[in-house]
């Protein structure tokens, strides 16, 4: 478990708000899960070739993850994807 799940799993527990849960989400950082964009077109054809990027633990891909499994309703997945998007734009505001 990564302690997105961990967080996942308290909210769930009821041991956290919706609200507390977001706001967590809001104050950590989030590691990108996306490869930066090909430079050019054998970078893409090599890309189109190669396996399913792996899940990053601890990244925006547990949330997703948690909601696809059920965990999560499309209104609990809304809510905490818009806390996501928010911390990573203040990351990206403070990084020079």
């Amino acid at each position: 478990m990564s302690e997105v799940t961990d967080l996942i799993a308290s909210y769930k527990a009821g041991e956290l708000t919706l609200e507390e849960l977001a706001r967590r989400f809001r104050s950590r950082n989030w590691p990108a899960t996306m490869p930066p964009p090909p430079s050019s077109y054998l970078d893409l054809a090599a890309r189109a070739q190669e396996d399913p990027r792996p899940s990053v633990a601890n990244s925006y891909d547990d949330v997703t993850a948690a909601y696809s499994r059920g965990e999560l309703t499309r209104e609990e997945y809304d809510v905490l994807s818009e806390a996501v998007l928010e911390a990573r734009k203040a990351e990206d505001r403070s990084t020079p």
